[in-house]
């Protein structure tokens, strides 16, 4: 059973700390176990493959030349550096490329929660089944924090805030049990980490995915420190969440207390996580796969493309929407998509494509609008319609609602992981991987999933 509602008097904090401290990976249930052993592959490979970007590279040199060294991996390299900083460049290269995974209320998680608690479990040298706890513990405070403040979209359009900065909370929650902390030091650091993390969606207007994917770690980096600071002694607000001027009052809905306590123990944010298989903004994923399929069960060339119209419901469209950064802006990925006949994670088509007369003629002919249809079937949703117009009058088309990896759509196994780290990752013996994140309950010391990379 879960634990109780917290009341108007109760110190919502306190409740999550306690929640937190009676965790196990033998109390989950199977499928929940299931989902976090996923994650972990798939979030542990992002990392790896962020080394192949330029936010990766950038985030590896940063901490190793100011983190001092240490005992902790920075994946995809042969750094090593402090906890607090492999998180950071973990964090950043796992979002590198826009090929981890998000989730239903927004945001992307695993790359502040999985590389935030793999630093501190490698570092401790825990068991993989704490290890496994740890991930689904920092998805389930993270992501109430989230879905009590409105959501991504909640959160950007009433407040101006990049979702994620939230998850350096839950990261800083699973890393206390990781360390076996005491209920007060969870209270500290879920405060401390909020000193160390904020995220104005500005973020979003940059042009080239370098601080989009820095924030993710600079959470992690947060969610450690702040741990490491309670264990030493550290202390801060009694409860973060619901004093004056704490996380409740200042971003949280009117019900924020219930969605942050109600069903501690009963429901599991890990069962919303949504994986990727291409290297886009979550948004875009629907129309791709849309397009895409228009493409391949018609046969069409490109050159056989008049038009190219898409909808989407309001709020996805506004993340999309003729961005800067190419990856997280819909018109730029679908007509390389449509161009190059899809999407391949090895094969990033920026800037290079940029040269390619064919490309801007195809983003040309894409108009993105807003769908009345999808807006009323699902407001905070991901799915897109598109509709290809062709040269000779014929009119396609074909509508997503959940795009492949959607946690509510055809369930995600090892194979389709395996399937998508072979492409992406050759030089890492993907098998192996999954292997040990399928059987992490019998690892005895993380340090032995983790060497995995080493000899990527």
């Amino acid at each position: 059973m879960g634990m109780s509602l917290a009341t108007p008097a109760t110190n919502i904090t306190r409740t999550l700390a306690e929640y937190a401290v009676s965790t196990s990976a033998g109390a989950l249930p199977s499928e929940v176990r299931e989902r976090g052993r996923l994650i972990l592959m798939d979030e542990l490979a992002c990392a790896a493959f962020g080394q192949t970007r330029e936010p990766g590279r950038l985030a590896a040199a940063f901490a190793a030349s100011v983190g001092g060294a240490g005992p902790c991996r920075i994946l995809g390299t042969r750094l090593r550096v402090t906890a607090p900083y492999a998180a950071l460049a973990n964090g950043t290269a796992g979002h590198a490329d826009e090929v981890d995974g998000a989730h239903v209320v927004g945001g992307h998680p695993g790359a502040t929660i999985v590389h935030a608690v793999t630093a501190v479990a490698g570092w401790r040298r825990t068991s993989g089944a704490d290890l496994l706890n740890a991930v689904v513990l920092g998805y389930e405070i993270g992501n109430r924090a989230v879905r009590a403040s409105g959501g991504a979209f909640g959160l950007k359009s009433r407040r101006h805030l990049h979702a994620d900065f939230l998850h350096a909370v839950g990261a800083a929650a699973a890393a206390c049990r990781l360390l076996r902390l005491a209920p007060e030091c969870y209270v500290h650091a879920m405060a401390l980490a909020t000193f160390q993390a904020n995220g104005l969606s500005a973020l979003f207007g940059e042009r080239r995915h370098i601080s989009k994917s820095f924030c993710n770690g600079q959470f992690a980096f947060a969610g450690v420190s702040a741990a490491l600071m309670a264990e030493t002694g550290l202390e801060a607000s009694d409860d973060v969440f619901g004093a004056e001027h704490g996380l409740v009052e200042a971003w949280g809905l009117e019900n924020a207390p219930e969605l942050l306590t109600n069903g501690l123990g009963d429901t599991h944010e890990v069962m919303g996580a949504n994986f990727k298989f291409m290297n886009a903004g979550y948004p875009i994923h629907a129309a791709v796969q849309a397009a895409m399929t228009l493409v391949t069960e018609h046969d069409i060339d490109p050159s056989q493309i008049e038009a190219v119209a898409v909808g989407m419901p309001t709020h996805a469209l506004r993340v999309v929407d003729n961005r800067a950064m190419h990856n997280i802006c819909l018109q730029d990925m679908l007509a390389a998509a449509l161009v190059q006949r899809g999407l391949r994670l090895r094969e990033d088509p920026f800037p290079q494509i940029l040269t390619n007369s064919a490309f801007h003629d195809m983003r040309s002919r894409i108009v993105l609008s807003p769908d009345a249809v999808l807006d009323r079937d699902q407001p905070n949703g991901r799915g897109a319609r598109v509709d290809l117009h062709l040269r000779d009058g014929e009119h396609l088309s074909c509508r997503v609602d959940r795009p492949k990896g959607h946690c509510t759509g055809p369930a995600v196994g090892w194979d389709d992981l395996v399937a998508k780290w072979t492409e992406g990752l050759p030089s890492l013996d993907v098998h192996r991987l999954a292997a040990q994140c399928h059987d992490i309950e019998a690892v005895e010391d993380v340090d032995e999933l983790l060497r995995t990379f080493d000899e990527a």
